[in-house]
């Protein structure tokens, strides 16, 4: 069973982000503010849950908890503020919008920027630690997951519905074969600087030109 709070009687919110690593699409972060007494055997990083358990888990999260709140990044501010800036920004974005003001900040992961002047704690691999930030880490992953199975509409031959833009075998054969399309980081390193001129190259004659 996950820890439930951190400190003994501060409005917490558990923070996480979801897609940091992909070569496609936003990252997503989202803060949840769980009531103090709040149990669920489940509840557990979103990683180590499959799709069924993560579905079931998102509206028992969203029902129960006090405040909850999703933001994102798209790929654009990704390359101009890098992806650690931006998985700062979203977390920021999502603790605005939540309907309770926090008190406290619980992050998963090792560095946070400061937001406002809420005191905060880092907590590395929080997601298996703490009941609110592996309730956040699901709201992200979830709602990151739904978009980009969207976006696999558009783009269906990087196969986003399955990989949700994350660096698979299939996705990176599908970069060197089509080029990059307009939701792609172009920040990104993959094979090197090889595979980066193959991708532009194909750009440039063409093949594929949504920037």
């Amino acid at each position: 069973m996950l820890k439930g709070n951190f400190t003994d009687n501060l409005i917490e919110a558990g923070c996480d982000e979801a897609g940091r690593g992909c070569l496609a699409g936003p990252v997503f972060a989202a803060s949840v503010i769980l009531p103090m007494d709040f149990q669920n055997s489940l509840l557990n990083d979103s990683k180590k849950l499959n799709k069924k358990q993560r579905a079931s888990l998102k509206p028992i999260i969203q029902d129960n908890a006090l405040a909850w709140a999703v933001a994102s990044v798209g790929n654009k501010k990704i390359d101009e503020i890098n992806i650690l800036n931006a998985s700062f920004l979203a977390m920021h974005k999502a603790i605005n919008k939540l309907k309770i003001k926090p008190q406290f900040l619980l992050i998963d992961g090792n560095r946070f920027k400061k937001y406002k002047d809420i005191p905060f704690q880092c907590i590395v691999k929080g997601d298996g630690k703490y009941l609110s930030i592996a309730a956040a880490s699901i709201l992200a992953k979830t709602f990151r997951d739904e978009y980009m199975e969207n976006l696999h509409c558009e783009f269906p031959f990087y196969d986003w519905k399955n990989n949700k833009g994350y660096p698979t075998k299939f996705h990176k054969q599908a970069i060197a074969k089509y080029g990059i399309c307009k939701y792609h980081r172009k920040s990104f390193r993959l094979n090197g600087l090889k595979f980066i001129l193959r991708c532009w190259g194909n750009i440039l004659v063409g093949q594929f030109l949504y920037l």
